[in-house]
């Protein structure tokens, strides 16, 4: 079975029927307390953490005086403005005493659905995390139309978990795993402690939500195993209402897992290879080396650019002979890529007229499929 104990990088879903008060509409500083010790355990052993967090809205609509019921889309967005101050605030002082920085990290489904803003969102929360910080993630509610939303958080924590490359993805919920029918209506439903396979039998099982503060069923937790399990991360449904609800997870709280078949890192380099380029980049011999030895693609090494494509569009890299040395993400277009080719990266920020990134084509925005190097070029 998937465990916690051996992830290297963990997102946590919470909804806002566990950080806010259903009754006085408070947050839950109790709660969130324990919660701010649990992922400090966690990263002391090395894990990165990333929170995906509701609560903005709930919190906002107390400040408001609003009505705990569906808002309006414009009230809503000033209920997440309000409250999103509020939340971002409250992981930040839940977690500064344990020498944590936090950040807050807002999108909407467009940064996802388009590829440069994916690479730009992937960058941020990269680099946030190699500073140790914990992302704070929401849904930028406040700009957010019902063409450009999640709509839930159970599918945006899944996409965060895709991009960031994350071992095991929690939702905490307000059940303790998933049922063959609703436990609170049916007594004879069971957990399942395993699921391997999301079948249309399964998929038939799933119920709506039922909670006052909260959006995602069921239904929702489901697309979200499916986006979690196809990029190779473990997702786990626990009940988060407890203190220390990590805790009690590692403990053996009752949750449902759902297993991928592929590491992370496997399941995105086959994603890349089965795009379709919209270009292809010609590189010389010491580049080809490098990228075997697991090296970004630098602008230095490129002898030829085809085609016409944007950032974030896939790419076939290509030999001196014509070979196929593997697919990647650009993170320029083709007219910058041709005016930076063979030249340092140093050089970027003189050639285009602004900063830019040093690789072309970063390592993990790569799948190559380079077997062995000619004898010419070792």
């Amino acid at each position: 079975m998937a465990s916690l104990s051996s992830a290297k990088r963990v997102v946590i879903k919470i909804g806002s029927a566990l950080l806010v008060d259903k009754a006085s509409g408070a947050l839950r500083d109790a709660w969130l307390r324990s919660l701010a010790e649990d992922v400090t355990r966690l990263k002391a052993r090395g894990m990165d953490v990333v929170l995906v967090s509701s609560g903005s809205i709930a919190l906002g609509r107390e400040v408001l005086g609003l009505p705990r019921k569906a808002l309006p889309l414009e009230q809503s967005q000033a209920a997440a403005a309000v409250g999103q101050i509020r939340l971002a605030r409250a992981y930040e002082e839940a977690l500064a005493p344990h020498n944590i920085t936090t950040a807050q990290v807002l999108v909407t489904l467009e940064d996802s659905a388009d590829r440069r803003r994916y690479l730009n969102s992937r960058a941020t929360l990269e680099t946030l995390i190699g500073f140790g910080a914990v992302p704070i993630v929401n849904e930028n509610d406040t700009v957010a139309t019902d063409e450009i939303r999640y709509g839930d958080n159970d599918r945006l924590a899944a996409q965060i978990a895709v991009t960031v490359g994350a071992d095991v993805l929690i939702l905490l919920s307000d059940v303790d795993g998933f049922y063959s029918a609703n436990p609170s209506t049916d007594p004879t439903a069971r957990r399942f402690d395993v699921i391997d396979s999301i079948t249309p039998e399964i998929e038939a099982m799933a119920g709506d939500a039922t909670s006052g503060l909260s959006k995602g069923g069921m239904k929702t937790k489901l697309l979200a195993a499916k986006t979690a399990v196809a990029s190779g991360c473990s997702m786990v449904i626990t009940e988060g209402s407890p203190l220390h609800p990590l805790t009690q997870l590692e403990n053996g709280a009752n949750a449902t897992w759902f297993t991928p078949h592929l590491d992370p890192h496997a399941a995105r380099k086959r994603w890349i290879a089965s795009m379709k380029p919209q270009g292809t980049i010609t590189v010389d011999a010491g580049a080809a080396r490098a990228l075997d030895r697991g090296n970004s693609l630098l602008p230095a090494g490129i002898v030829g650019v085809a085609g016409s494509f944007g950032r974030g569009d896939p790419v076939t890299i290509c030999a001196l002979d014509g070979r196929t040395l593997g697919h990647g993400l650009t993170r320029y277009t083709a007219a910058e890529a041709r005016a930076l080719k063979g030249h340092k990266s140093d050089e970027i920020e003189q050639i285009l007229g602004y900063p830019g990134r040093a690789a072309l084509i970063h390592r993990d925005d790569m799948a190559l499929t380079i077997a062995h190097l000619t004898d010419q070029e070792t």
